[in-house]
């Protein structure tokens, strides 16, 4: 303390006490901020045991299936979306457009790899989610967002009309045939984009990213657009293919591949493929959070570009700029 402090003390004695009882009572607060944080963590490990134990017992008591969303475990949710998917391939059937065909793949499937994916909390996915809206980028046909909308979420779409596998005919039709709330946006993610709301609850983001020209701004984009958002994205492990003399092990290395206009299923809008440490790496450079992180398919052998070589990751991230 600077000389002149100590003189203000020593003439006005009060101001000695004064400071003490206020030293005191700073010390004391921080002693119950303490207390509270510790009070707060049980409070969170109680209530996870609680999801934990009702999600356990929706499994077996069908009654239990009935209740809030929110407090769902991913596997009930897993069961629901196969369900719900006989429903839509009914519809899909029953409506039979002539003048394109509906998306080829199941995306309602990626519930099968979240139920390997998350953990502990993140097992209630839907338990994360605020009342601002989840939006699925690259929706397909919007199969997902629909199904998100059954379990009582509001969800918009998000896809680029051009590189969408019927230009968008599919999501449009089905919304129509389902009476559905889902909006539907045109946006071209390759362009300095900006999405339909400010803040969201949830990204989808599967299936994306190597499609991008530019995935850095995409990520930092989503970053300061959501709290929270699930990705899955092709990785690889080697540069190559086994048997070729110039491979290389990539998965310790932060990189991207580039690749080739037609390398990767003859489809020019195949770009990037990350390592692990470079998917990670942009994570953390984008402002993400890794909460969950798995990768499923050729795990100890893959390549940027052949089938057999398919590598994919799936995360569940929270962002460090987005705030609720």
């Amino acid at each position: 303390m600077k000389i002149k402090k100590y003189l203000k003390f020593w003439k006005y004695p009060r101001l000695v006490d004064e400071r003490e009882t206020l030293i005191e009572e700073r010390d004391s607060l921080k002693d119950h901020l303490k207390s509270l944080n510790q009070e707060k963590q049980e409070m969170i490990r109680e209530k996870n045991a609680l999801y934990e134990r009702l999600g356990q017992l929706s499994l077996t008591i069908p009654e239990l299936q009935e209740i809030s969303p929110k407090l769902l475990d991913i596997s009930v949710i897993k069961n629901k979306a196969r369900q719900f998917r006989v429903q839509l391939d009914a519809e899909k059937e029953k409506l039979a457009p002539d003048n394109f065909g509906w998306y080829p793949y199941n995306t309602l499937t990626c519930f099968e790899i979240l139920e390997l994916l998350l953990t502990g909390k993140n097992r209630f996915l839907l338990e994360l989610i605020s009342e601002k809206p989840i939006v699925d980028i690259g929706c397909a046909d919007g199969d997902l967002a629909f199904f998100l909308e059954s379990l009582g979420c509001k969800v918009q779409v998000v896809d680029y009309a051009p590189t969408n596998f019927n230009l968008m005919q599919g999501v449009k039709l089905l919304k129509t045939a389902l009476s559905s709330s889902v909006e539907i946006h045109d946006v071209n993610l390759d362009s300095q984009f900006l999405l339909p709301e400010k803040s969201y609850s949830l990204v989808i983001f599967l299936g994306i990213l190597y499609h991008l020209k530019n995935p850095y701004y995409a990520l930092e984009t989503l970053a300061k657009s959501a709290n929270y958002c699930l990705i899955s994205t092709r990785v690889t492990k080697f540069n190559t293919v086994s048997n070729a003399a110039n491979r290389v092990d990539l998965s310790a290395i932060p990189l991207a591949y580039l690749l080739d206009e037609l390398e990767a299923n003859n489809d020019s809008t195949n770009y990037w493929i990350f390592s692990n440490a470079g998917l990670r790496r942009i994570l953390q450079r984008t402002g993400w959070e890794i909460c969950d992180y798995i990768t499923v398919g050729n795990t100890e052998n893959s390549d940027p570009a052949s089938r057999d070589g398919d590598e994919r990751a799936y995360c569940l991230v929270k962002s460090r700029f987005y705030q609720d």
